[in-house]
């Protein structure tokens, strides 16, 4: 074989590696739910949202909760028998308010017990899911999010606040129809939110939960903590299963750039000190 031969075999062979990677990947991904199905006897799901990129692309894909990603989930339950419990593995930044809604009502319907783990952070439409489960199972340093929707780039409750603060003269018309629209979603996710909680907790703490999570309380990013969804009234462990977090490892970010973080990736122990007689 001649020079330029070895150099169309290299190219292939490097254009074809990210695509065997990610295979061998998701073939990993497979094994490891598999294994924690086996554990504990229940249906695991995975809502996973990462950017991830292929080398030979290099373009980063921003993922969220979509109509693909409630299709998926609702033929995962549809496929689970009523006395199987449903493990969901939850990451994501949100998404639109519709597929999470489908999500969680689904989850709500299943009659076997449901268990949302959080690893690290589910914000919006992933805390509207997991306010659908039986028990939410968080990392101690893991969070959640208000569900208040949000009209494009503007929170719908400050939408509203337009109304409070200027005379109605002063607004023009597609403000005026935005705050109408606001008003609307605001009031359909608190509805979503009290049809997910009604059956856990009393109707007043029901709606004062919908209320502080689905009105613009707090702003759409802000962290809640374990401590503060306890507070709020929540079903919250901490006891998170180590197999999460290996789950979680198979979902890594681009590798186009050098990591943020970087350690050296076993169990630290603290060194005994002293001497040996």
């Amino acid at each position: 074989m001649d020079f330029f031969g070895l150099l169309w075999l290299f190219l292939i062979i490097s254009s074809l590696q990210p695509v065997i990677r990610q295979k061998m990947l998701e073939v990993e991904r497979m094994r490891a739910l598999a294994r924690l199905e086996k554990e504990r006897n229940s249906r695991v799901i995975a809502l996973i949202h990462r950017q991830e990129t292929m080398s030979f692309l290099g373009f980063p894909l921003a993922r969220y909760i979509d109509i693909d990603d409630s299709e998926a989930l609702l033929r995962a339950i549809k496929l689970t028998d009523d006395e199987v419990p449903i493990d969901l593995i939850v990451h994501t930044p949100g998404g639109l308010v519709l597929a999470a809604g489908q999500i969680a009502h689904a989850l709500k319907r299943h009659p076997a017990k449901v268990t949302v783990f959080v690893p690290h952070y589910a914000m919006s439409g992933g805390t509207l899911i997991a306010l659908a489960a039986d028990e939410i199972v968080m990392d101690e340093n893991a969070v959640l999010g208000p569900v208040d929707p949000q009209l494009g780039q503007q929170p719908a409750a400050s939408v509203l606040k337009v109304l409070e603060r200027k005379s109605i003269n002063e607004i023009d018309d597609d403000t005026l129809i935005m705050a109408d629209v606001a008003e609307k979603a605001i009031r359909q996710v608190k509805h979503t939110v009290l049809e997910l909680l009604r059956t856990r907790m009393e109707a007043a703490q029901a709606e004062q939960v919908a209320t502080t999570l689905s009105t613009g309380v707090f702003t759409h990013d802000y962290p809640i903590s374990v401590e503060e969804a306890r507070a709020l009234g929540l079903a919250v462990s901490t006891e998170m299963p180590k197999a999460i977090y290996e789950i979680m490892a198979l979902y890594p970010q681009t590798a186009q750039r050098r990591p943020s973080v970087e350690y050296i990736p076993a169990p630290r122990r603290a060194e005994r000190s002293g001497t040996k007689g």
